[in-house]
């Protein structure tokens, strides 16, 4: 199955969980998703932009760093990425994510249930 990026459904949210700017998420419609998989998406930070810290539970989160530099809070951790690194959040852990650099940011976000 192919999915287009027209067939993609584009959010904006602006302050996400607390965070700073407006975060453009490009996802995968719900009905598109195996039963385990709560979240695919293309997401967009421009610089300066974040989503706030916050917790999954029942679930895990993968954000692939596709383009730019970001600061991740790994649950208490600062750590440095960039284009390639993969950050996993585990059931009961936190993370927030900021655009620390000068271009826009992207990564792909997945979140499967436990």
């Amino acid at each position: 199955m192919k999915i287009s990026p027209n067939e993609f459904i584009e959010d904006i949210r602006s302050n996400m969980k607390d965070g700073k700017g407006d975060v453009v998420i490009n996802h995968v419609q719900k009905d598109g998703l195996p039963e385990k998989c709560r979240l695919f998406a293309n997401i967009t930070l421009e610089p300066g932009c974040s989503i706030g810290h916050h917790v999954h539970h029942q679930e895990t989160e993968f954000y692939t760093i596709l383009k730019g530099v970001a600061t991740v809070d790994d649950d208490g951790t600062s750590i440095e990425v960039s284009a390639g690194d993969v950050v996993v959040t585990p059931n009961g852990k936190g993370h927030s994510i900021e655009n620390t650099g000068d271009e826009t940011m992207e990564m792909l976000a997945i979140i499967v249930l436990d």
